[in-house]
């Protein structure tokens, strides 16, 4: 059970990450969305206050915080920098299924530098022809003596490029249907030592540029068999309990970027003057502002419920997360569009900051289990398996 914050401790926890986001990532978010390069100053800064390692358990150098204290802190992140937001997820996705699976003696390795941000990791589950389809990985993994010789290809890998550990998840049964069969392997890639394991395309984004997504390609790369986290043939159930977290963080970082652009719209109508009077004042203007904002707070809400569930342990957790996740990404994506809206024209123009929180926005219904797979969970969870 994670340590548990008052609701006083909380809100001081929000205000300090909203004070350094505000005064650090605000005047660098528009630089490192046109560089589309890895921020490590922005890493630095979350190392130099403590951010990167919350949700570690103190004894491999995190603080052990609750989910609703990392949801906050990306939530306050997001609010100004969305690729921030996302440094300041990177290592968490792929740090889980080492936290549920791993034996001693792997946590003891990966967990205190990851924590650190001393490596970087990844997550990689996703394939070219397996997104939503998680079950039907075909990266395969064969046992040779003490050894898996895996082979297969990996795409949208955020982080891969530069990541040195890796949740890799691979078929190593390849007679076992469905999602029997599959686990979850702890690699690592050293650049220059690291034979049948490379780095392919790295994708073209709209948004979200510097943490790249990759593509991991495995030609006869060889794994130690004691690589395997948790159970051999359990790597499915491993990689559904990990995003079961991850998608508290997706629903953050949405619940951030509607925040941020909700604040963008509001000094906007403010200072915009049309027919002799601040925008603000007409009132399609303001029943547009009032619905951002409803619809903003719902989500914000729901997505706090989750992560106290979760943080609780209760069996309602992942449903409660699908849900937020849902809420919290499609919200962000209405209350960005009318934000832009709101600007007019100067809004579709990149010398104002909507168009990037526009952009960014647009990945939250997919990533981590599309919007659709988010509805499908919810609904199996009330109706069950027909």
């Amino acid at each position: 059970m994670p340590n548990q914050l008052s609701q006083e401790e909380l809100a001081a926890f929000r205000a300090s990450v909203n004070r350094l986001a505000k005064e650090k990532l605000a005047p660098m978010a528009e630089e490192i969305d046109e560089k589309g390069e890895f921020p490590w100053q922005v890493l630095e800064l979350f190392r130099d206050n403590d951010l990167l390692g919350l949700q570690f358990p103190e004894q491999y150098g995190g603080s052990a915080a609750p989910i609703l204290a990392t949801v906050i802190a990306v939530e306050e992140v997001a609010r100004y920098c969305g690729n921030s937001a996302s440094v300041l997820n990177v290592n968490s996705l792929a740090a889980v299924p080492i936290l549920l699976g791993g034996s001693p003696e792997q946590k003891e390795k990966f967990l205190p530098p990851l924590a650190r941000g001393d490596l970087l990791g990844a997550f990689a589950l996703t394939e070219p022809n397996t997104g939503s389809d998680a079950a039907g990985i075909t990266t395969k993994a064969e046992a040779d003596g003490d050894h898996y010789v895996v082979n297969g290809r990996k795409c949208f890998i955020s982080n891969g490029d530069l990541a040195s550990v890796f949740s890799l998840f691979v078929k190593t049964d390849l007679q076992a249907p469905g999602v029997k069969g599959i686990s979850a392997l702890l690699v690592t890639r050293d650049k220059d030592d690291s034979p049948g394991f490379s780095i392919g395309r790295l994708e073209k984004k709209i948004g979200g540029g510097p943490i790249h997504a990759a593509e991991l390609i495995f030609e006869d790369f060889r794994v130690p068999r004691s690589a395997v986290l948790g159970e051999p043939g359990r790597g499915f159930y491993l990689a559904m309990q990990s995003l079961d977290k991850g998608r508290l963080n997706i629903a953050a970082t949405a619940i951030g970027k509607a925040q941020g652009a909700l604040d963008l719209a509001v000094d906007y109508a403010r200072r915009r003057v049309v027919f002799g009077k601040p925008v603000a004042k007409f009132q399609g203007i303001q029943w547009m502002l009032a619905e951002m904002a409803t619809k903003l707070e719902a989500a914000r809400r729901l997505t706090y419920h989750a992560a106290e569930l979760l943080d609780q342990g209760s069996p309602e957790a992942s449903q409660a997360g699908a849900m937020a996740k849902l809420l919290a990404t499609d919200t962000a994506m209405e209350v960005v569009n009318k934000a832009l809206q709101i600007h007019g024209g100067y809004g579709y123009m990149k010398d104002y900051a909507i168009q990037r929180y526009w952009r960014e926005a647009r990945l939250g219904p997919i990533i981590e289990g599309t919007n659709e797979i988010q509805k499908n969970i919810i609904a199996r969870n009330l109706i069950g398996r027909i």
